[in-house]
């Protein structure tokens, strides 16, 4: 594995992804690792503008928008940011092409063949080498999104999150590059895991 690999937070609305990875970011500062650090939909300064436009309660688009406007998000950041410090910083990215394959094929049905294609002329050669899928009970994730203030995408029904999640279980399988957390579990533990993988990545 590359000295700076791709780390993906992955996991549906609630699971935890975020708070972890704002954990390793902190650590990261702490031990002075060179990294930069990422989200999807966002990341940079058009990027940002394009969540806005998908994110936003008012907004409706047909599902192939929204999937268009995710990899013109995604671009914007490979070509923006991750190209440029490929292999020369640790980059930590909240969601990934994962979450295009889980939201937009598992959760509404788009042509997996569709995304992949777009994935491969956005991607091009650029993978994760390391991704940490974060899962979470549907009575949590209810909990924590009913908490917090609601965008877009957290105005789905439980259905739809619970579909998504077991794309993301699928994608998952049989695949040494994924970790499962389970969010449900205590969140002391589960630091202490990420960490541990985290510096076994890094040969800390």
């Amino acid at each position: 594995m590359s000295k700076y690999p791709i780390i993906v937070f992955e996991g549906v609305e609630g699971s935890g992804k975020s708070y972890h990875l704002k954990h390793i970011q902190k650590y990261f500062k702490e031990k002075k690792i060179k990294f930069i650090k990422l989200r999807e939909p966002g990341g940079t300064h058009n990027s940002e503008k394009i969540r806005r436009i998908i994110l936003n309660n008012n907004s409706n688009f047909h599902k192939l928008t929204d999937l268009f406007l995710y990899m013109a998000s995604r671009n914007e950041n490979i070509q923006n940011k991750i190209k440029k410090n490929y292999k020369k910083k640790v980059i930590l990215i909240d969601r990934f092409k994962d979450s295009t394959i889980a939201y937009q094929h598992y959760g509404m049905n788009i042509d997996k063949k569709l995304i992949n294609n777009l994935n491969n002329i956005v991607l091009k050669k650029i993978k994760p080498n390391f991704t940490f899928l974060n899962v979470v009970s549907m009575k949590n994730l209810k909990k924590r999104i009913n908490r917090r203030s609601k965008n877009r995408y957290d105005r789905f029904n439980y259905r739809f999150y619970n579909k998504v999640q077991k794309g993301f279980i699928k994608l998952s399988k049989n695949k040494k590059n994924y970790m499962i957390v389970n969010s449900n579990n205590n969140i002391s533990d589960n630091k202490i895991k990420i960490l541990k993988k985290i510096n076994s990545l890094l040969s800390i």
